[in-house]
């Protein structure tokens, strides 16, 4: 919690820096200038004024917190192209009349986060290939996580994304957590799990929690009963520190999430499993990667990263320890572990350190 208390902290400050630096740098452009004439006060108010009424619009639009990453984004560009106007100046040995700095940052701001909506709105199959020397035979499995209903798309939406999976022909469907949000509206919860309920799959829907699913201010107009309730009632295997076996072929397993308090170990998990079966692992968030590795687990797979979310900080949870991995494939001792960026978004509405997906994993093991 402390983490987080001192991540947002820096970004408000940063956020306040970048109002005061941003309103220097609009001051700058020529038909500011002209307007408010050559009192510097008068020039400082207008442009004020400018860049409150553009954070204004853009959290209506969409949102404070997005109004911030733009405005954020629009500084950091400020200060790269400052620097390569400066050295340019020095070289030439005399000032640009045009202010290239703002122009520049401008509209390299509006490319770049419109290419990091367009890769947060849309979805993108992402495929892996998993060996292993046990007797599952081929699995193919679709993983979806981080749907935050109602974000990126409604539960209608989320139909139309199903439908694209279902034509893969997985054999079974997982959903690593966080498959709602506390803006979920229990339309867009009972059309998603309508969704799900629809799906023809050998091996059905299996679902862990996330750490968004049961809600962090309870402001939701159903229970986290009614979550469960409408899951199962849609088919779906809802798996909270337990497992089954299916088929006789395979087990899945899905842990409880991290932040929701204590919850069963690996061992305590697993116990009782036959462990010369495949096992398969649902952990939301990918941070338990030793105990797991060390397990009889053979495929781990998470999401609640996002993948990172925004260049550069695609790797800031594995720096700062909160993450053993943020996005991908990884091997440790004999268990393979895959995060996935996810199908949406939360809160933030841009993706430029990533794009979110959905995932087909083909395990290939021996014959039964």
């Amino acid at each position: 919690m402390g983490m987080w208390a001192l991540i947002f902290g820096s970004v408000i400050v940063a956020a306040c820096l970048g109002v005061g630096y941003l309103t220097l740098c609009v001051g700058r452009f020529a038909g500011i200038r002209k307007l408010s004439g050559e009192n510097k006060w008068r020039r400082r108010i207008v442009s004020l004024g400018i860049v409150a009424a553009g954070l204004v619009v853009a959290a209506l639009a969409i949102s404070v917190v997005n109004a911030v990453i733009i405005l954020l984004h629009v500084v950091i560009f400020l200060l790269l192209y400052g620097l390569v106007i400066k050295i340019i100046d020095k070289v030439r040995g005399k000032k640009f009349k045009i202010n290239y700095q703002g122009w520049l940052a401008l509209i390299t701001s509006v490319v770049y986060l419109s290419v990091g909506w367009y890769l947060c709105h849309n979805v993108w199959q992402t495929d892996y290939e998993i060996t292993t020397d046990k007797n599952v035979g081929t699995l193919k499995i679709a993983l979806i996580a981080d749907s935050h209903m109602g974000t990126t798309f409604d539960g209608k939406g989320f139909e139309e994304h199903l439908k694209t999976i279902e034509k893969q022909s997985p054999d079974m469907l997982v959903i690593a957590g966080d498959f709602v949000d506390d803006g979920t509206s229990s339309k867009d919860l009972i059309d998603a799990c309508d969704a799900l309920g629809k799906l023809d799959l050998k091996y059905g829907v299996w679902y862990c929690y996330g750490n968004h699913d049961e809600g962090y201010y309870k402001n939701k107009d159903y229970t986290p009963q009614q979550l469960e309730n409408a899951l199962k009632d849609n088919g779906v295997h809802v798996l909270a520190d337990s497992y089954e076996l299916v088929d006789n072929r395979f087990y899945v397993a899905g842990r409880k999430d991290k932040s929701r308090g204590e919850r069963k170990d690996m061992d305590e998990l697993l116990k009782g499993a036959d462990t010369s079966k495949y096992i398969i692992v649902l952990d939301h968030e990918p941070n338990d990667y030793k105990a797991e590795a060390d397990s009889a687990a053979d495929l781990v797979l998470s999401g609640h990263t996002h993948g990172g979310q925004l260049f550069p900080i695609t790797h800031l949870g594995i720096l700062m320890s909160m993450n053993d991995k943020t996005y991908g494939y990884e091997k440790r001792e004999s268990t393979d572990f895959i995060v996935t960026s996810g199908i949406s978004d939360w809160e933030i509405k841009f993706k430029t350190g990533t794009k979110s997906e959905y995932v087909i994993v083909n395990v290939n093991g021996k014959d039964i």
